[in-house]
């Protein structure tokens, strides 16, 4: 039986306008934006991207800072929209897009759980029955009643990704977040990651380690200036990039 379509991008281009001029100040900015007097150029993140992934799937995206690739997750992700083409996802995604997006700095660990939760569309009554083992997984039991604000970047992503990960989501979006923290807890993550594909959830990854994309992802997207190099089997594609 085929595997039904989980994510679906159809020619996607992504368009920002960057200000080609400093600025003294934001009043500056403004005072010339009414006059019209701001000049932009046009750089395009992403250009006529398309590919299709199916259910339990694990998709690398590879390439270079700037190639578009944390772009291309965002845009699966809803966060942005395209300038051009589509992007169909079927299913509850649960995005770890960027370290601690979605928490209060100045909230208690414990209180940005709950928090984070009902973001991602949890009721609190769920997030409690959650509670002990977002706890065990980030072992951060003793640090639960501190605010956010003063963890380091390891013990932020022990949190998020420990929240991101309960239950069994349809997709999982992972950008860098495993290149945070020591090696056992990387590999703590890897291990539920291949869990949640077992259990049919798709993965959408980006690390800048070759190696562990090859180990997790089946598929593999290339991007190179906004543009798929290529698409295809992980570990020919991971070959080729290792070579570069």
């Amino acid at each position: 039986m085929d595997k039904p379509t989980v994510i679906k991008v159809e020619h996607v281009s992504m368009k920002f306008n960057l200000s080609s001029e400093k600025f003294d100040s934001f009043k500056e900015y403004v005072i010339k934006s009414i006059k019209k007097q701001v000049s932009f150029d046009e750089f395009w993140a992403l250009k006529d991207v398309s590919f299709e992934i199916f259910k339990g799937d694990s998709l690398g995206l590879i390439g270079l800072n700037g190639s578009g690739k944390s772009t291309m997750l965002k845009t699966i992700a809803g966060v942005l929209k395209p300038t051009k083409g589509s992007v169909e996802v079927q299913g509850t995604v649960a995005p770890l897009i960027e370290l601690g997006a979605g928490f209060d700095m100045d909230l208690t660990a414990r209180e940005n759980v709950f928090l984070n939760g009902a973001l991602l569309g949890y009721p609190r009554e769920e997030m409690e029955n959650y509670y002990e083992d977002i706890v065990e997984f980030s072992e951060l039991k003793d640090f639960m009643n501190v605010p956010v604000k003063n963890f380091s970047s390891g013990m932020v992503s022990r949190l998020a990704f420990a929240i991101a990960t309960i239950g069994t989501p349809d997709i999982l979006i992972v950008d860098e977040v495993l290149s945070v923290g020591d090696f056992l807890f990387q590999q703590k993550c890897e291990e539920r990651i291949r869990n949640m594909m077992k259990n049919g959830t798709t993965i959408l990854f980006v690390s800048h380690s070759i190696d562990q994309v090859r180990s997790l992802c089946n598929k593999i997207v290339w991007l190179e200036h906004g543009q798929v190099r290529m698409f295809g089997d992980a570990a020919e594609i991971c070959d080729q990039y290792s070579q570069l």
